[in-house]
C-alpha cells in the first residue's frame, strides 16, 4: 500500500509537466469520460514516470535510468527524462508497436529490442540497470510510479464535484499500477463507487490472479491491447493491493475492443489504443451494469494503419 500523501505530493510535483485532461460526459451511456488520450504524451503514463524521476536523488537521474515498455511507459520515461534532465535506456518486445518506438526515440530514448515479449524485455531491462547502477523504472511495481498515477483520480475528484454520482469505475489493468494508486487514494472514502477493472481475454492474467490467487494456467494471445499485455511480476506490489481494492476484473474480446476504439472515433472524434479502449468496450457490450459509471480512457497512442483499419471496417460493416 502507499500513503495516500504521496498521491498528494505527486499532484505538486508533476503539475508543471502534465496536462489537465478534459472529462465529459455521455448522458445516453450513462459514462463520464477522463480523456488521457490528451495526455502529454498520448497517455497517462507520463504521470507515473514524471513523478518517479523527478523523486529520485540529483545523481540517480545523473546515472541514467533504465525502463521496459511496449511504448507508453517508455515515452513517458523519455519525457520525463527531458524534463528532469536524465537520460534512458528503454527496453522493448520484439513486436512493440513501430509508432511507439518512433516517439520514444523522438523524445531521446536509446531503444533496445529484445527477442520475445514483455517478461524477456523486462528481465533483459532489470539485468541491464543491475549491471550498470542505473535506477529500473517499472511501469507498476514502484509506489511513486503508482502515486503519479492516481493523480489521475486526484484530478478527477476535483473536475466532477466527487464520486457521489457513480456506481462504478472502469480502469484498464495491466500491471495494475493505476488501478491500485486509484484504490489507495479512495480507501478512505465511504461509498465509493465499485472499482471495475477491465482487461483483454487474449491476456486475463489478473483476471486469473483474482479468481485463484495465481496467474499460473493462463494461455496469451495477441491483442490489440498490447499495453496491457503479459503477466505481473509475481513479488510485484500490485498484486495485493488488487486483491485489496478491485471489486472485479472484466474481459473484452478483440472484437469488442476494435469495435470501441471506432465508437470512439464516430461518436466523440477521439483516438483511442486498444489498451483504452477496454473499459469503453465493457459498458458497451453490457458486461458493466451501473447506471452511471466513470470510464478512464488511459491513451491515444495508436498505429495510423491499424486505426484507419478499424474505422473503415465499422464505417462499412
Amino acid at each position: 500500500m502507499i500513503p495516500v500523501e504521496w498521491v498528494e505530493q505527486a499532484r505538486q510535483r508533476i503539475g508543471p509537466y502534465v496536462k489537465l485532461t478534459p472529462v465529459t460526459q455521455d448522458t445516453q451511456l450513462g459514462l463520464t469520460f477522463k480523456w488521457e488520450n490528451r495526455q502529454v504524451t498520448g497517455s497517462f503514463k507520463a504521470r507515473g514516470a514524471t513523478n518517479k524521476l523527478l523523486s529520485l536523488l540529483d545523481w540517480e537521474r545523473q546515472q541514467g535510468v533504465v525502463a521496459c515498455s511496449t511504448g507508453n511507459h517508455g515515452q513517458g520515461v523519455a519525457y520525463a527524462c527531458q524534463v528532469s534532465g536524465s537520460t534512458c535506456t528503454i527496453f522493448v518486445p520484439q513486436d512493440s508497436p513501430p509508432a511507439k518506438l518512433r516517439a520514444m526515440r523522438a523524445r531521446g530514448a536509446e531503444v533496445r529490442n529484445v527477442a520475445g515479449g514483455y517478461e524477456e524485455a523486462e528481465r533483459a531491462a532489470i539485468e541491464f540497470a543491475q549491471e550498470y547502477r542505473k535506477v529500473f523504472v517499472s511501469p507498476y511495481n514502484d509506489g511513486q510510479v503508482i502515486a503519479g498515477q492516481a493523480t489521475v483520480m486526484h484530478e478527477i475528484l476535483e473536475q466532477t464535484g466527487g464520486l457521489e454520482a457513480f456506481d462504478a469505475i472502469l480502469v484498464p489493468v495491466g500491471g495494475a499500477g493505476l488501478i491500485s494508486g486509484i484504490g489507495c487514494l479512495l480507501e478512505v472514502r465511504r461509498n465509493r463507487p465499485k472499482l471495475i477493472g477491465v482487461q483483454p481475454e487474449a491476456s486475463p492474467y489478473a483476471h486469473q490472479f483474482m479468481l485463484t490467487g495465481t496467474q499460473s494456467g493462463v494461455h496469451e494471445r495477441s491483442t490489440i491491447a498490447e499495453g496491457l499485455a503479459g503477466a505481473i511480476d509475481a513479488q510485484a506490489i500490485t498484486l495485493p493491493m488488487l486483491k485489496r481494492y478491485a471489486d472485479d476484473i472484466v474481459l473484452v474480446t478483440e472484437d469488442e475492443i476494435r469495435a470501441a476504439i471506432a465508437h470512439a472515433w464516430y461518436k466523440y472524434g477521439q483516438y483511442l489504443e486498444g489498451s483504452a479502449a477496454v473499459s469503453l468496450a465493457a459498458r458497451l457490450t453490457g458486461k458493466i451494469q451501473a447506471q452511471s459509471a466513470l470510464c478512464i480512457l488511459t491513451g491515444g497512442n495508436i498505429e495510423p494503419e491499424l486505426f484507419d483499419d478499424i474505422t473503415r471496417e465499422f464505417k462499412h460493416g
